[in-house]
């Protein structure tokens, strides 16, 4: 039996690599932007389907970047190509970024390399997996 959180493996082919989804608006040049803690803490609100952590402290974050008044640039990866979510969980992570009133344009990509490993994961995640 699978474990509640689990779902079946998707039949689509993998999302290839530079594969992006975007949310958001641009800010007023004299907006009250967010900063790096703001986007982290926006992060930590989408969970991968299959593992009951969120994607920060999963590892799934590669890179956060300014880019803009208000706008971010995010590069992610999924903890495997088969994904069920893969071409979904992006526009998940733009959205939950661009969703704070401090954000304008969100661009996440996708990347397969380097490629996910627990050892990516923080501690804090390890704990909650009991993999430590």
């Amino acid at each position: 039996m699978m474990p509640p959180y689990a779902m079946p493996a998707s039949t689509e082919p993998p999302p290839e690599e530079g594969f992006f989804a975007t949310a958001g608006s641009p800010l007023a040049d004299t907006a009250a932007v967010a900063n790096e803690d703001t986007v982290v803490e926006a992060l930590r609100s989408v969970y991968d389907p299959e593992i009951p952590v969120n994607i920060y402290d999963l590892g799934l974050i590669y890179e956060i970047e300014p880019n803009g008044i208000g706008n971010w640039d995010i590069v992610m990866t999924l903890t495997a190509p088969a994904c069920p979510v893969a071409g979904e969980l992006p526009g998940q992570v733009a959205e939950a970024v661009a969703a704070d009133p401090g954000v304008g344009v969100v661009k996440v990509t996708l990347t397969w390399d380097p490629p996910w490993t627990p050892a990516n994961m923080s501690e804090v995640a390890k704990v909650q997996l009991d993999m430590y």
